[in-house]
C-alpha cells in the first residue's frame, strides 16, 4: 500500500493586491468581522527593482489569514497586479456557522451592499452568501446543510467516477439535494 502524502493542515493565507488598504481594512474588519492581525511594511528588491509595499493580514478562525498588498508606487501595482475582473467562479470560500453567516449578512446589507456585490445561493448541500470586496475579490461564506454532511461520504466514494463520467460527456447532474 502506498502512503498518501500529507494534506495541508489549514489555509495559511491567501494574498491579493489592493489599491486602497483602508477600504480593504474597513470591509474585512468592520463589515466581515475578520480582525487585522498583522501589518508588515516592506522595502525589498522584487523582480529586479526596489519596491515599497504594505502587507496586511486579516485573521480567520483556524489561524489562517487573508492578506492584501498595497504598493507605494502605482507603477509597481500596474506591473505586478494589473486590474483584472473577477467572476463568481473565482472566489475564496470559508466555512462558517449559521449565526456567523447571519451576522456577516446583516452588517453587509446594512452597509448598502446589494446585487451584484451581494448574492445569496442555496446549493442544497450548503447555503452561501457571496460578497464582492472593494478590490473585486469575491468572498463566499458557506454553511453546510445536514443533508450535505450526510451525503458527503457517498460523494467522496463516487468522486472519481463522477468526474470521469462528466469528462466523457455525460453531464447529468448528481446534486440530489437541489
Amino acid at each position: 500500500m502506498n502512503a498518501s502524502p500529507s494534506l495541508p493542515s489549514r489555509l495559511h493565507h491567501t494574498a491579493a493586491v489592493t489599491r486602497d488598504l483602508e477600504a480593504t481594512r474597513h470591509f474585512y474588519e468592520d463589515l466581515l468581522g475578520l480582525p487585522l492581525i498583522a501589518t508588515w511594511c516592506e522595502k525589498e528588491t522584487l523582480l529586479g527593482k526596489m519596491r515599497t509595499y504594505c502587507h496586511a493580514f486579516f485573521g480567520i478562525g483556524d489561524g489562517g489569514a487573508l492578506a492584501f498588498f498595497q504598493f507605494a508606487d502605482a507603477a509597481d501595482h500596474e506591473e505586478l497586479a494589473p486590474d483584472m475582473p473577477f467572476c463568481l467562479f473565482q472566489h475564496q470560500a470559508y466555512k462558517v456557522d449559521a449565526d456567523t453567516q447571519a451576522a456577516i449578512k446583516a452588517r453587509v446589507l446594512a452597509a448598502g451592499y446589494e446585487e451584484p456585490r451581494f448574492m445569496e445561493l442555496e446549493h442544497g448541500y450548503c447555503h452561501s452568501i457571496y460578497i464582492t470586496d472593494p478590490n473585486g475579490c469575491i468572498i463566499e461564506f458557506t454553511v453546510d446543510s445536514q443533508d450535505g454532511l450526510d451525503i458527503a461520504p457517498a460523494r467522496r466514494a463516487s468522486a472519481h467516477g463522477d468526474l470521469k463520467r462528466w469528462l466523457a460527456g455525460d453531464h447529468t447532474p448528481n446534486n440530489v439535494l437541489r
